[in-house]
This record gives structure tokens, sequence and C-alpha cells, in this order.
């Protein structure tokens, strides 16, 4: 591979350009970027403005190669190509239609899966005849997908196991007549079906219909909706946020235009198994199609995982920021076996962070062969391309990974609202902590928020995005449309943001979920959150605080390998339920935060007092974290308020008023 530093595709000390107005406007540097926000972005093939015209493009480009694969136990993947895919969708669909479903933007069709070809031919099938999809998921529940499916009048969802199927059964939406299952149901699940006058037929069999029926196709129009997704919510009524095809085509082609070099071609394979129902995987896959490359989904097992990826062997991974941290995890305590590894690791990953510095992107090193292999092994060990979003990525983190990967990984950042994606970090800038500029189909811009000391004078403020790629607004919700989107079109998307001197964006803070203290000073809790999981020895944490208390108190999450790490070194021994439950660990651990606070100059009221160490990590199975690992805070006050009041209890300096 070379040497050689990777190209950027605009200046990186200029990554964006102010737009000449009234407000401190920001656009990407990119020559095309330059066109009206209000009209749709014109990507470079104007035939392609519809995620139904992407797929036949991508069709074409890879001259009927391979499109999604699958494998059946340890077995390898196997594949349908393009025009077979296309044929087995429009069939899917045409049974639908065959069999009472009404074709046009006054239908949606439900679905329930995991991530697997079926998920794809469902989308793809209702493109055909211009019906909106609506993706569901376990972690709405099974009360709010029936809410979900009552209020955008579904009356069809496919289902791929017997769970997915018992829940909706449990529940039986009022509108729901029609469940088409992926897999043999079981006899009894059949039985409750026919009680409740719910039909439930085979996904072959829709097919089969579909086959026979001549039904002309009824393509979209970019205007037209091609999704609804539903937000899992901290607590809320689910929102339904509508996009359209131009909407996500958008983000599509401003995508390509900023990968330059290293936008996906027809030889790329991604694999696929971060949530289909959430847009960072919906829009990474949608780029890979529109390209003619293949998508691989995983098994469904993330113990399985591991050797999916060692038969797909992806070429390009999305991938969320807790991923990250777990191959850095894997290399650190593979190091902690003796003083040479560590001594080996530190060595190499100097070496590859000098390389990195450079903008040298390269995997075959002498480094590279001898330490720094397993991780890269770990994803297939043909990864060219990681595309991380979802949540900020610590700067250690994201550089290990571009170290020991040797590939190029990107952060971006984004949401639904905006389909999926409005920044993103450009190939060659290594610079950790920003989520680069902003992407050709939108402007962002920055808006005052003087209750947290946030002024655009200083660069900083809520983010605000305008653009093709924003959404229409919450379905059948103009009151929560009106609270984030404005009369010129701006998305307020919650999340404060500084430019850099590079023009690029970084995100520092959240405007939601801040707390006011006794004394009437507010805390950000996710501002306070970012310093103190700098920590090698925090994996997560709550940081909480009470409008009767003085100051604010956090759960922590150890990482395992790094405190036990520690605890060997200090003559301590135990599981981690007995490590967390030992004084010597908590107070190491605050000691550690305390430096971290005052390193990063937080005021004494943001500074954490005393700690709760839990030994189980926060998750979407326990209810503390949603769908998309952002934390549940209602949901996890109430978990830990023994914990909570207990530290208030012993914190004397923390009196009540």
């Amino acid at each position: 591979m070379g040497k050689r530093p990777v190209v950027p595709p605009v200046d990186l000390d200029n990554q964006s350009v102010s737009v000449r107005g009234p407000e401190p406007v920001r656009r990407s540097a990119f020559s095309q970027a330059n066109c009206d926000r209000t009209q749709p972005f014109r990507p470079q093939d104007d035939t392609c403005r519809t995620l139904y015209n992407a797929f036949r493009r991508g069709a074409k480009l890879s001259n009927n190669g391979p499109c999604i694969g699958w494998r059946e136990g340890t077995g390898p993947y196997q594949w349908l190509h393009y025009n077979e895919s296309l044929l087995r969708a429009r069939n899917f669909a045409a049974g639908l239609i065959a069999t009472g479903l009404t074709p046009g933007q006054k239908t949606s069709v439900g679905i329930l899966m995991q991530n697997r070809p079926e998920w794809t031919l469902v989308e793809q099938g209702c493109y055909c005849f211009n019906i909106i999809t609506v993706p569901l998921y376990d972690a709405l529940g099974e009360d709010t997908c029936a809410y979900v499916i009552d209020k955008t009048c579904l009356s069809v969802v496919v289902v791929d196991s017997d769970a997915r199927l018992s829940g909706l059964l449990n529940t039986r939406p009022r509108r729901l007549e029609k469940i088409v299952c992926t897999h043999h149901p079981a006899p009894d699940l059949l039985k409750r079906a026919a009680d409740l006058a719910v039909t439930v037929v085979g996904f072959a069999e829709m097919e089969r219909e579909g086959g026979k029926a001549q039904i002309a196709e009824k393509p979209p129009r970019p205007e037209d909706t091609a999704t609804i997704c539903f937000t899992a919510g901290t607590g809320d009524t689910p929102r339904g946020i509508v996009l359209t095809h131009a909407n996500v085509t958008s983000s599509v082609h401003a995508l390509l235009l900023q990968l330059d070099s290293c936008a996906p071609n027809s030889g790329d394979v991604l694999m696929s198994y971060l949530p289909l129902a959430h847009m960072l995987e919906r829009i990474c896959e949608a780029v890979l199609f529109s390209q003619g490359g293949s998508v691989g989904y995983w098994s469904g097992d993330l113990h399985d995982l591991p050797s999916d990826l060692s038969a797909l062997r992806p070429t390009v991974v999305p991938m969320v920021p807790r991923q990250l941290n777990r191959l850095k995890d894997r290399a650190v305590a593979w190091a902690a076996g003796s003083g040479l590894r560590r001594r080996l690791l530190k060595w190499a990953l100097s070496a590859k962070q000098a390389e990195v510095d450079r903008s040298v992107v390269r995997n075959d090193s002498l480094w590279d062969r001898l330490v720094l292999r397993p991780t890269r092994a770990s994803l297939g060990g043909r990864v060219r391309l990681v595309v991380v979003g979802s949540a900020p990525t610590a700067p250690a983190v994201l550089n290990f990974a571009r170290c020991a990967l040797g590939c190029t990984v990107l952060e971006g950042y984004g949401q639904t609202e905006c389909s999926g994606a409005c920044t993103l970090t450009v190939p060659g800038d290594m610079r950790p902590g920003q989520v680069g500029p902003p992407l050709a189909c939108c402007d962002v811009k920055l808006v005052d928020v003087p209750d947290m000391g946030y002024y655009t004078v200083c660069g900083e403020g809520e983010v605000c995005i305008r653009g093709s790629n924003v959404f229409k607004g919450y379905f059948g919700d103009p009151a929560r449309t009106d609270e984030v989107l404005d009369k010129q079109g701006w998305l307020h998307t919650g999340d404060i943001g500084q430019w850099t001197k590079h023009g690029t964006l970084r995100i520092i803070d959240r405007r939601k979920h801040m707390f006011k203290l006794a004394q009437g000073e507010y805390v950000s809790p996710e501002r306070v959150e970012a310093v103190y999981l700098r920590s090698r020895y925090i994996s997560q944490l709550l940081v909480h605080g009470d409008s009767l208390k003085s100051c604010v108190v956090a759960v922590v999450v150890p990482e395992v390998a790094e405190l036990k790490a520690w605890a060997a070194t200090a003559g301590l021994r135990g599981t981690l339920s007995v490590l967390c439950q030992t004084q010597a660990v908590k107070d190491m651990i605050l000691a550690d935060m305390d430096r971290l606070a005052t390193e990063a100059r937080l005021k004494g009221f943001e500074q954490v007092k005393d700690i709760y160490l839990h030994p189980d990590r926060f998750s979407a199975q326990n209810s503390l974290l949603t769908a998309g690992q952002k934390p549940r805070r209602p949901e996890m006050r109430r978990y830990f308020k023994p914990q909570l009041d207990d530290l208030y209890a012993k914190l004397r300096q923390c009196a009540d008023i």
C-alpha cells in the first residue's frame, strides 16, 4: 500500500464556507454544494432521485452482480444477484396487491424483522408500487408497536420469528389484518391468529401470487414519502419521522461526493448488523446499493458476529462507538498478559499514529503484521472503510481504530430527521474530536442558547440544519413538528455544536436533559459525562443532580479489562461485583475523575462528588438505553433511585434546602 498520504478532496484548513446573509450559516466547500438550499440537491446522476431508481442504478453498475447475501449456520454466504432481487421484491409486493392491498401513497407496510434479505426485498418491493415502509423493532415494545400500527393504518406487517408474531397477536392492533411470515409459524400461533381474525401467510406464498399477477409497477416520485421511522423515545410517545425519496437520495449523493476516492463501488461488500430500523444502517446500505455493491446480513446473534465477519470478509463496515471501544478493549486485554506485549502494543500504536498524523492509511507495515493483525482480522481482514455514527467517539478510541485497522475511519453526525447524516469527516482528515463539514445537500448554522452560555459570536450554539435531506415533519403531529422545524425550514436538533478553525463541526453538548441544582446552577449531564468518559476505567456512567441538592453524583459502570488490570497490580482479587464494592477501587476511580474534571475545568458544582459502581452495563435489554443506544434518563433515575439517594445521604456537603 505504501506510505503515500491520502489526498483530501478539499482544503483541510477550509472545509466549509460562510454563506452571505443575516445569520452565520456554513456550507460545504465542495464546488457542487453551491446551490439553492430551498430546492432538492441535484445529484450528478439526475435520473437517480428515488430509492427505486437508485437500486436499479446499482443493478446496472454491477452488471447484475451479487446483491444481498446470507448464510445458513456456519456455512458460506449465499447470494441473490441484483436482477433476481428486483424480481423477487416486485413479486412480493405484487402478491400483497393481488390479495387486497392498494398501491400508492395511502398505503403503508410494516417491517418487524432483524436485518435479513427479506427486509430489503420488502422495502424495494414497496417502492415498486409507491408504498410507504414503516420499520418496527423490538425496543419499541408491544404496546408501542400496536400504537404505531394503528396510527399509520398498517394492515400488513412482515415478521421473521414466532416471538415477533406472538407480540403482535398479544396486543392485536385493530388496524392489523395480515401478517406475512418469513418462517413457518407454530400451530398454536396460527390458531391464535385465526381466533383474532388475523390472516397469516408465508413470504414465499406472496411471491408466488405476485408472480402470477400481471400488475404494472407504479414508481415513486422524488417528493413522495419513502418511509416513516418511529423513534423509540425516552419516555414520550414515539414520533413518526416522514422521509421522502428525495430526502434520502439527497443524503446518498452528498455522502458519495464527500467520500470521494473512498466511495463504495460495485466490488465492495458491506456487513449489515446495525438495526435497519434506524437511518444509520439504512443510509449506508442505500449508498452501497446505489453503487452496485453487495450487502451481507449477519446471522442475528452477537455471539456469531465474529464468525459472520470472518465468512463475509466485508470491505465496508458501519459501526457505533461502543464497538470501537470493544476493539480497543480486546487489544488492551491481550497486551495485559505480559510486559513485552504491553511494550509491543505501545510501540506499534506510536509508530502507526505518526503515520496517521501524516494522513497515511496502510495495513502492511511491520507493526501491522506483528502486533495489529488480530484487530484487523476481527473485522474479516479486508475492511477498507469504517463509518462511525450515532454517538460521539472518544478521540483515543478513534485514533486506536485508525492505527489498528489500517483503513479509512470516518465519523459522521446526523439525526433521523435529516435522513441520518448532515456532516461527515473527509478522507485524509485524521483529527479526532470533530464530525466534519456539512454535506453538500444541507446548510448548518448555530443559534444562541443563552441559558446554557452558548453564543454564536463565540462559534457555539444549537445546531440547526436546512436542506433537501431534512424531513417534512412528524406523522400526524403538527404541534411537535413546529417544535423542531421553524418557518424558514431549519431543523433545530437540540445538540450544541462548535465550529473549529478548520470549518468542521464539533458536538459539545445537548440542550435537553439539563437539570437545576439547589442554588440555581444549571448542569448539562451529557457535557459532564463526556469529560468523565475519557477515563480509561469508565465504560458508562449516569450523572445525576437534584434541585434540592447542591452537587452531582454518578452511577459508574467500570471498564472491565482496565479495572482488572489495575486490581492485579494493586493486589486486589475478586469478581467484578466484588471489585465494585471495594473502597480502594472506588477511591481510585474517583481520583481519576477528579483529575479529568480539573483538566477540563469543570465548575465546582459540575464535578461529581461521589459514585456508585455498578457491575452490569446499561443496555436496551434492561431498558436503560434506547434501541439507538441513547440513555433513558427517567428510567435510569428510577432504576438507581436507592443508590442515588444513598449517595446523597452520605454526602454531608450536599445539604437539603
